[in-house]
């Protein structure tokens, strides 16, 4: 069973997810704005979490911001705008993946079940022992986890599955399409942005110089690579 959390001002909205996700393997949890959210994160074991953007009290974006102080359950958000600039900024607090309003009933279930699919295997451990290596960066797909220079790092479920992708294949370029097909396991509409914001978060928690990247490199109008010194 897995516990998703919904998170709107409007009831309607929520109504409708609710209607969406209507699974047997679902528990479905209700909050009207982003304390309401904090608060059931913080109190149940929570599996995926869909959250608008735009609520009193608290929106989606510093909502965003606290649960990933604690968790790093996959978060979709919801906006109602069109604007890259939303999508960027919630991806870039940490967010996992978005949907615009309105809603494909069949694109929210495919989302959310890749979502969680991605978050249980990150949790699920494997039994065959992985370490990959670059440079000072190191990946145990064993423990799920990611050491640079020996000291934990932090990252969302979508943020590892991308370094993997790279570090599986040092020397390698991938575009943003080819990443976003594999990662999301979805057509590539608005790719480039989305990658691109990912990227540049994995840089900031690996690399000294993000501006300067030692370990993921772009290959201008191709795409991302890992350096192949390792």
């Amino acid at each position: 069973m897995y516990n998703i959390l919904i998170c709107d001002d409007e009831r309607d909205i929520v109504n409708a997810l609710k209607i969406y996700l209507n699974d047997a393997n679902y528990a479905l949890l209700e909050a009207f704005d982003g304390r309401e959210a904090l608060k059931i994160v913080g109190e149940r074991d929570i599996h995926l979490v869909l959250m608008d953007i735009m609520m009193p009290e608290m929106d989606g974006i510093e909502a965003m911001v606290k649960i990933r102080e604690r968790s790093n359950v996959p978060v979709i958000l919801l906006t109602a705008k069109s604007e890259d600039a939303d999508k960027i900024l919630g991806l870039t607090v940490g967010a996992d993946d978005y949907i615009t309003k309105p809603f494909n009933p069949v694109e929210v279930s495919a989302r959310v079940r890749s979502q969680l699919r991605r978050y249980m295997q990150l949790g699920a451990g494997s039994m065959r022992q992985e370490v990959l290596r670059c440079g000072g960066i190191e990946l145990d797909d064993t423990e799920k986890k990611v050491l640079l220079d020996g000291e934990e790092v932090a990252l969302t479920p979508t943020e590892y599955e991308i370094l993997k992708l790279l570090m599986q294949h040092p020397g390698k370029v991938f575009s943003p399409r080819e990443i976003y097909q594999k990662i999301w396991n979805d057509l590539p509409y608005g790719s480039e942005n989305t990658v691109a914001v990912h990227i540049r978060h994995i840089r900031e928690k690996l690399e000294i110089n993000p501006a300067e990247p030692r370990y993921l490199k772009v290959v201008w109008g191709q795409g991302y690579k890992c350096e192949k010194f390792c």
